[in-house]
């Protein structure tokens, strides 16, 4: 798969990637939020191609690889000098996205100090590198991601929570895998195909009850994980139609452990299912922050199945 291409045609991933195209439009900072795996920077490549910058400068930077003490170096830049070791002039990472887009992947990992400087940065638009006396003005479109809960971060002190809202201007939630599972089957063969043709190998099949245990499969890794897991398919056993029996055992196993245990277990004294539905709204619109979309596909329901329900049970 590559940068330019995010395969779906689920009703949650298409929304998702609207919302992406009416974004790239403006020149407003970005939050992509979303588990490992979920294609955060194919969706922050996405941004730039449709955005007026496509043809600028697009500067990744993996806030996760970047030691502690080299962190200010690389983003904002140094003089010759400026500190031992700075044997000759450095362009920072911001300098270098000069009129194109700079995406901080896992932003989650920026060190305290450092989270003090970019904010600097954003609300004025201004590097100043390292040893130098005065600061630049610098035309960068930020977009950021994390796989992290950066508003509860925020909250407890280890994020800082001014950089939070200056970042969260506009969020976009990526679902997970396992919330778009009529996607599997087109990304399955999409994915093949692909794989196929880069290894020039015969593409494999898959049989219905192979196609069946893997949409039941949550995926912890996402479309990373489906991505390496046909490439094993493809390579072991090339051209052929694979049944059930030759999906790997996580698949396998995970799937007889959910056929086996409820994930809910019903009390001996009974519930009340109305309680209870409305108790998991409650619990799911908290931790989507009030976001209707992101709480409808933590209940695993359509947004407009959501507003029915909240306005059964008057949850406003």
């Amino acid at each position: 798969m590559n940068k330019q291409t995010m395969l779906g045609k689920s009703v949650e991933f298409e929304s998702c990637l609207r919302a992406s195209q009416m974004i790239a439009a403006t020149d407003v900072t970005v939050l992509i939020q979303g588990e490992s795996g979920t294609g955060k920077e194919l969706m922050a490549h996405r941004l730039h191609q449709q955005s007026s910058r496509a043809e600028q400068p697009f500067v990744t930077v993996n806030c996760a690889a970047l030691p502690e003490s080299l962190a200010e170096s690389e983003l904002f830049g140094h003089r010759k000098g400026a500190f031992t070791g700075a044997s000759q002039e450095q362009q920072g990472r911001i300098q270098a996205a000069d009129g194109g887009t700079l995406f901080l992947d896992e932003i989650g990992e920026l060190p305290l100090n450092i989270q003090a400087k970019l904010l600097r940065f954003l609300e004025s638009g201004e590097c100043q590198a390292i040893g130098h006396t005065h600061a630049e003005k610098v035309n960068v479109r930020v977009i950021a991601a994390t796989h992290r809960d950066l508003y509860k971060e925020s909250q407890q002190g280890s994020f800082r929570e001014d950089l939070f809202y200056r970042l969260n201007v506009v969020p976009l939630q990526l679902p997970a895998l396992r919330e778009r599972q009529s996607d599997i089957a087109h990304l399955l063969a999409q994915l093949t195909q692909q794989l196929s043709e880069q290894h020039q190998l015969p593409a494999p099949g898959y049989n219905k009850d192979a196609i069946t245990l893997l949409k039941s499969y949550r995926w912890p890794g996402n479309i990373r994980e489906l991505k390496n897991f046909c490439e094993r398919m493809l390579i072991l056993l090339p051209g052929q139609t694979i049944s059930a029996n030759n999906l790997p055992l996580e698949v396998r196993q995970q799937n007889q452990g959910t056929q086996q245990q409820s994930a809910i277990q019903l009390p001996d004294s009974g519930i009340v299912l109305e309680q209870v539905e409305a108790d998991l709204i409650h619990q799911a619109l908290d931790k989507a922050h009030g976001n209707q979309s992101k709480a409808a596909r933590l209940l695993g329901v359509t947004r407009s199945a959501l507003l029915y329900r909240m306005k059964k049970h008057a949850i406003n």
